[in-house]
């Protein structure tokens, strides 16, 4: 899985690939430097050749293990070397997570997402997990984890126990990463995606904006998601959450629409991937979410809590729904 280079072909179309070639970061360039009205036009055009248009992905996450994180991601609440008030907490028990996991299916969610503040999860750890999924796919769910960095064998035991979907994201440009983490390095990271997916499972992978990085940066991070082969089936888009005691805290914030321009082009890119409006939601007015559904994302994630940090409320998204006369997209 080579995902980090990009070839220097040109090719004067700025909206499709030509199937075989790889985006460059020259197009995915062009992409964001559109006229803002003309990229939207683009985006949604190629979200309708794919999607429903009026149907949302709803999927909630849950920490299933909380602090005591020994990585250093300078935007992570759960670092223990970060002072955020985040204490280390036990593992939560499988009647909790399955609870947790019917409410959210009560509420409409499709999907659920189990997350745990490791550096990769130890084979004891793993077993645990391994019942949360198969208690989770017992109520009819669809499961995802993000577990951290796996060794071998250890994506073929979540496979085995009913897990669809990984998560492993790579967070930002490979020329920014080392300004973010130096605990791991982004090969660490790609060599457990290429683990996820000679397992079968299917990839849910994306990045963080709003961390400082450049509109150069933010094309190079779509153009490695974009030239992943297969792109991944999830791509969740995070802004950063300021979090009190992160390095990051205090970082300009980024402009909404140009979270906006991001999202279309990670449509474009990759135009079968459930593109997801992930972390930084809250603080987003319903017109920029409204803009977001737009450009092309059809997945949010759905309840009061994402981790450590915020999300708006179920009603206030049904709310939000009802407003736009969106629906969520059934399994």
């Amino acid at each position: 899985m080579d995902t980090l280079s990009l070839n220097g072909h040109r090719n004067s179309c700025v909206d499709t690939a030509p199937s075989g070639e790889r985006w460059t970061l020259e197009q995915i360039e062009a992409l964001f430097d559109l006229p803002f009205n003309d990229l939207i036009h683009r985006a949604q055009s190629v979200h309708r050749q794919h999607f429903d248009s009026n149907a949302v992905q709803l999927s909630t996450l849950l920490s299933v293990k909380t602090g005591g994180c020994p990585e250093d991601c300078g935007y992570c609440p759960q670092a223990a070397r970060h002072h955020t008030g985040v204490g280390n907490q036990d593992m939560l028990s499988v009647d909790e997570v399955v609870a947790a996991a019917r409410a959210a299916k009560q509420s409409g969610a499709t999907r659920f997402c189990m997350g745990a503040a490791w550096r990769g999860p130890k084979q004891r750890d793993l077993e645990k997990v391994i019942a949360m999924v198969k208690a989770v796919r017992g109520l009819g769910m669809e499961t995802c984890a993000t577990l951290g960095l796996l060794k071998e064998g250890q994506a073929e035991q979540l496979k085995a126990a009913g897990l669809d979907y990984y998560n492993h994201n790579i967070d930002t440009a490979p020329e920014f990463y080392g300004e973010i983490i130096s605990t791991r390095t982004q090969h660490d990271r790609l060599d457990t995606l290429e683990r996820v997916r000679e397992a079968g499972l299917h990839v849910c992978c994306g990045g963080i904006v709003g961390m400082g990085e450049s509109r150069k940066s933010r094309a190079a991070l779509i153009a490695q998601l974009a030239n992943m082969d297969p792109y991944p089936e999830s791509v969740p888009i995070n802004n950063l959450v300021q979090v009190e005691g992160t390095p990051l805290h205090g970082t300009a914030k980024l402009d909404p629409l140009e979270f906006v321009r991001t999202i279309a082009c990670a449509r474009i890119t990759m135009p079968k991937a459930m593109v997801r409006l992930s972390a930084g939601r809250q603080e987003m007015s319903e017109g920029i979410q409204a803009l977001c559904f737009l450009a092309g994302a059809n997945s949010i994630f759905y309840g009061e809590k994402l981790l450590t940090t915020g999300n708006p409320d179920v009603e206030k998204d049904q709310a939000l729904f009802a407003k736009l006369g969106l629906r969520p997209l059934q399994r």
